[in-house]
């Protein structure tokens, strides 16, 4: 042992205290790197050895080592930006990037992202950062036996972790699947057209798709008029006329019947005909063109307490032609429990039924909706039940399911109505009006910018009134942190010691939410990198103390020999 052990011990401090500058000159070499996060080196010591003591063996240090070298995950602050596409996480998320073509993951805390030339959201590595495709709602008939009900959801995210791109910064055409309509309806209204057989379809009795006016403004009481729009974005007026039904045996209700249009030019619907080849019965060519789907709506004491809906059958060119009440049944249900029609006004095939294969069914929402859609017999499956209190229930269905009388008819209706908060309604207000409609299709648009939520939904503003949900960022996090592996480029990668990356969705639990507009600043304090450096010179200098004194003690000893 002897002197030239403090000569080394003097050497270990010297080596490990000018790692440790180099730690700090890293961390204020990166103050202000986006992102950044600091490290901190700690020391141990090197094994004792045993030294002969009076009382025994003591222990004697041979010097300092590195223990580890650890990141400081700390919360760095956050500065305004004027990009949208410049994220923060305020949390323990991590934001996920990739090389394009390839399934390496890396991991940043910086998120100073933008659009390539490919329409890829990069890092400026041009690594992609990676998030879930947002779901985007749409209308499906009700194929279930259950009872279902319509809720209000969250975003519903698709497959897994993918690429965010925009191709082409447009936003396509999105067909109407869904048109809501509230109305009032003057409860003073007389009856305009009427029928001794079949009264609540006396108004489809008075239309006639083939003449230029199909309908005479004397045969309703009431119409309202909205734009919808089909698979290529063309928009089309689509009108729903309403007129009251006079009944000897109302019970204190009262009954519209109504009737859902398009002009018949835009009708292309091909339905089997009598001779069973596909026939078309829009476009003018019957006096049904134009019609897609016929009903009834019941108001007790003004509210409306049930509904109807009726659409042509698949075979609805069939004997007696289109305007012959049995080739109407009760219209599907969509997921939503509302009645749903289909209007093929791009003429495409097996598209003309609800049911069909390339079909876009509408569901018709007047704020009244059917909470049960289970399966069940009688006419047609009970999920469209009927309205006990406007007649008798027949235990079977006749051939001429809508052959009403005046005095003994029974109208079909929802098995288990659902009234809207807003809903249509019969109150003497002076005249009819309409007090909400609304459809939620629309024609193609341009992006003109975009916008980053606290959930990390990115969502797309476009030049046609849209605001789309694109895509929900990935977040990751780790079970250690501190095992990542720092790549350099502001990049960390998993490895062994951190365990694999748990993704999810900002908000969700440990990941930390999104700022938009901003970017994380580095999380370096210069003071207390300023005092650790002080400490560390300081730490330095008094190890060269060490090895000066061990060397003049040295001298001393070789001077002995003189």
């Amino acid at each position: 042992m002897g002197l030239g052990a403090g000569l080394y011990s003097g050497i270990s401090g010297l080596t490990v205290h000018s790692e440790r500058m180099t730690v700090i000159g890293n961390n204020l070499a990166n103050v202000n790197t986006t992102g950044f996060k600091g490290t901190r080196m700690h020391f141990e010591d090197l094994l004792s050895q045993d030294f002969s003591t009076v009382n025994g063996v003591g222990q004697v240090g041979r010097g300092v080592r590195v223990s580890t070298i650890y990141s400081d995950y700390g919360q760095g602050a956050f500065e305004a930006s004027t990009e949208s596409t410049d994220m923060a996480i305020s949390g323990d998320g991590m934001f996920i990037v990739s090389p394009k073509g390839t399934d390496n993951n890396f991991y940043s805390r910086a998120g100073n992202f933008r659009f390539d030339s490919d329409g890829y959201l990069t890092d400026p590595h041009g690594y992609v950062l990676q998030g879930w495709e947002v779901e985007q709602s749409s209308t499906s008939i009700s194929t279930t036996s259950s009872s279902t009900s319509d809720a209000t959801s969250s975003t519903r995210i698709i497959g897994t972790p993918t690429d965010i791109r925009l191709e082409n910064f447009q936003s396509p055409p999105n067909p109407t699947s869904n048109v809501s309509i509230v109305t009032n309806l003057d409860p003073s209204s007389t009856d305009n057209s009427t029928s001794s057989t079949d009264p609540y379809f006396a108004m489809f009795g008075n239309w006639n798709g083939s003449d230029d006016d199909p309908i005479g403004s004397t045969a309703y009481g009431y119409s309202t008029t909205l734009k919808v729009y089909d698979d290529i974005g063309t928009a089309n007026n689509l009108t729903v006329y309403f007129d009251k039904v006079t009944m000897s045996n109302a019970g204190g209700d009262s009954v519209w019947e109504y009737m859902v249009t398009v002009d018949p030019s835009a009708d292309k619907r091909m339905l089997s005909g009598a001779d069973g080849n596909m026939t078309s019965i829009g476009q003018g060519l019957t006096s049904a063109s134009g019609v897609l789907m016929i009903g009834t709506i019941t108001f007790t004491t003004g509210t409306i307490s049930g509904m109807s809906g009726y659409t042509l059958k698949s075979n609805g060119g069939a004997s007696g032609g289109v305007k012959n009440l049995d080739n109407w049944d009760l219209a599907d249900f969509s997921n939503s429990g509302y009645p749903v029609f289909t209007a093929n006004f791009l003429g495409k095939s097996n598209a003309s039924t609800a049911g069909a294969t390339n079909a876009s069914p509408i569901q018709l929402d007047f704020g009244i909706s059917n909470g049960d859609l289970s399966s069940s017999g009688g006419l047609g499956p009970v999920s469209k039940g009927w309205d006990s209190n406007l007649g008798t229930l027949p235990t079977t269905a006749g051939a001429s399911q809508l052959a009403y009388t005046s005095n003994a008819g029974w109208l079909p209706s929802f098995k288990s109505p659902s009234v809207s908060a807003l809903a249509s309604q019969s109150f003497d207000t002076g005249g009819s009006s309409t007090l909400f409609q609304a459809q939620d299709g629309y024609s193609a648009g341009i992006l003109q910018n975009l916008s980053v939520s606290r959930d990390g939904i990115l969502t797309g503003n476009y030049s046609n009134g849209q605001v789309l949900e694109l895509y929900s960022v990935t977040l990751a996090t780790f079970t250690n942190k501190h095992g990542l592996r720092r790549e350099g480029g502001n990049l960390f990668s998993e490895s062994r010691d951190s365990g694999p990356a748990l993704t999810g969705q900002a908000g969700s639990t440990g990941k930390g939410t999104i700022d938009g507009n901003s970017l994380e600043m580095s999380n370096v304090d210069m003071s207390t990198e300023f005092v650790r450096m002080i400490t560390t010179q300081r730490g330095f200098q008094a190890n060269t103390k060490v090895i000066t004194t061990t060397d003049s003690m040295l001298g001393e000893v070789i001077a002995m020999k003189r």
